[in-house]
């Protein structure tokens, strides 16, 4: 394909997209509507409502879709509740075409108008060139600009660069229940013919700049029970005479983390591997505005003072947040009681080389070791109730070069190459088990707002996301094209 002719291609693309933004917005409004909120149980037929939606609008595109029945799980109660089922989709074949799995979700966080939005969250509403509405940004909006990018080709009547296929969950934000059992059963058949894996569910570091994101932290999140007897105990009655489980378990939360943020668990940062020149200069040109950041969290000061020690601080070293203490009395006012049970909540996020196993025993021994000291005839149980292993890909990979390509034509920039300091399970749960190239390719500015009041995705970013999305199938059948050239020559020398 000469560059003028895919120049002359890309333009009729994007005219296309830019003629038919309305009915685009339109889509979204529909999908926004659908309060699909899958932490909370009474809301899961909306949940199952969403993924017909989604399916429905893929089988109108011409692919074959397969709803995948997960069976139910049980909810602490006792309630047996369905879990929605996984789309499964294909559109085309053709065996000289790359076949790229686009993977999003269609559920959401909960939201209501009284918890401090601007507007009805299920109710896109456009104010200054931004959509606000929940699920517009995280993923809704991803999804849908997948979509449109593909509907584009076929309204065009242009011949598909790539085969598609789609994962599209319905429990990623209840921790993506029965995911993974899928995709493991499907190893062998629907991902057998998968050359590439795009994961768009997350947001740019800038509010302007694009960025692809190569990596993410994983997760370890630990529980340090101390007791002391079978009830609650007055203060008056009590006070000074007993070792309290709250001063206990104080003392062991203190021992974690010093002033500085470092984290005080010998052997800890053991793994981590040395940051090297070269890895450090990709953090100099990273667009990152400190005191944006700063005003976006509500904080004083952080830290660390510089950009590179702040992104290195949150992308590639550990870090340990202290999240509650369960058991003590929380509410207004005050009540003179010695509790019986405390439960300390904190999480490590980890990062590549740092082994779960190892992670746990290390907290272990060091908590052990504390509480030791203190003489204390308390009980201390530690356990680790949840672990997500960090995730890294290669930039140099055909993915990330076709990508970065197409944001290049679209918005005219180089993007950054960002790691995410939160946890992605899925990224990681698509490398290990398809063990295909996994990229994530973000549309979505820093602010806006996933999870949080006031969700929105900008008008620019969801149009010109489809476009990028549309470049970017030009762009790696092109490259994968090349690779299979390149290999049949080398293969025939």
């Amino acid at each position: 394909m000469s560059s003028s002719f895919s120049s002359m291609l890309e333009m009729e693309i994007f005219q296309y997209i830019d003629a038919h933004q309305s009915d685009f917005i339109e889509d979204l409004k529909e999908w926004v509507a659908v309060e699909s909120d899958s932490v909370q149980p009474h809301l899961r037929q909306e949940v199952i409502r969403m993924m017909a939606l989604a399916a429905d609008r893929l089988t109108a595109l011409g692919a074959t879709v397969n709803l995948v029945n997960l069976g139910s799980h049980q909810l602490p109660d006792g309630q047996d509740l369905p879990l929605p089922p996984v789309i499964l989709g294909e559109l085309g074949k053709d065996p000289q075409n790359p076949t790229v799995c686009f993977y999003g979700h269609v559920d959401v966080q909960p939201a209501k108008k009284d918890d401090g939005w601007k507007t009805d969250p299920y109710i896109l509403t456009e104010i200054n060139g931004n959509l606000y509405g929940r699920g517009a940004t995280d993923n809704k909006g991803p999804v849908l600009a997948w979509i449109n990018a593909v509907e584009t080709f076929r309204a065009l009547e242009l011949a598909m660069p790539v085969n598609f296929k789609f994962v599209i969950e319905g429990m990623e934000e209840a921790g993506s229940l029965g995911l993974e059992k899928l995709l493991e059963e499907e190893k062998q058949h629907f991902f057998c013919d998968v050359d590439y894996i795009v994961i768009s569910d997350n947001l740019w570091l800038s509010n302007k700049k694009p960025a692809l994101t190569y990596g993410s932290r994983g997760n370890a999140c630990f529980f340090v029970e101390v007791e002391c007897g079978s009830k609650d105990l007055h203060s008056g009655t009590f006070g000074g005479i007993i070792h309290e489980p709250l001063m206990d378990l104080i003392a062991l939360l203190d021992s974690l983390v010093d002033p500085t943020g470092r984290i005080q668990i010998p052997g800890i940062y053991d793994s981590v591997a040395a940051l090297t020149e070269k890895e450090r200069k990709l953090y100099e040109s990273i667009e990152f505005d400190l005191e944006e950041h700063k005003n976006n969290s509500g904080v004083k000061k952080f830290l660390y003072g510089t950009k590179e020690e702040i992104l290195l601080h949150l992308w590639r070293y550990p870090s340990l947040s202290i999240h509650g203490i369960e058991g003590a009395f929380h509410e207004p006012g005050i009540k003179t009681v010695i509790p019986a049970k405390v439960i300390g909540k904190f999480s490590i996020r980890q990062v590549p080389h740092m082994d779960l196993s190892v992670v746990k025993q290390q907290v272990v021994e060091h908590l052990e070791g504390v509480f030791s000291k203190r003489n204390s005839p308390n009980k201390l149980k530690v356990s680790m109730p949840l672990g997500a292993k960090p995730w890294l890909a290669d930039v140099n990979d055909p993915l990330y070069k076709a990508a970065r390509r197409a944001i290049k034509t679209v918005f005219e920039v180089d993007p950054d190459f960002i790691r995410d300091g939160s946890t992605i399970p899925v990224a990681r749960m698509f490398q290990t088990i398809v063990q295909k190239s996994v990229m994530m390719f973000p549309i979505g500015a820093a602010d806006d707002g996933e999870h949080s009041q006031n969700e929105k995705i900008s008008r620019h970013n969801y149009i010109e996301g489809t476009k990028v999305f549309a470049a970017f199938f030009l762009e790696i059948s092109k490259l994968h094209q090349h690779l299979h050239e390149t290999y049949n020559m080398e293969t025939n020398n």
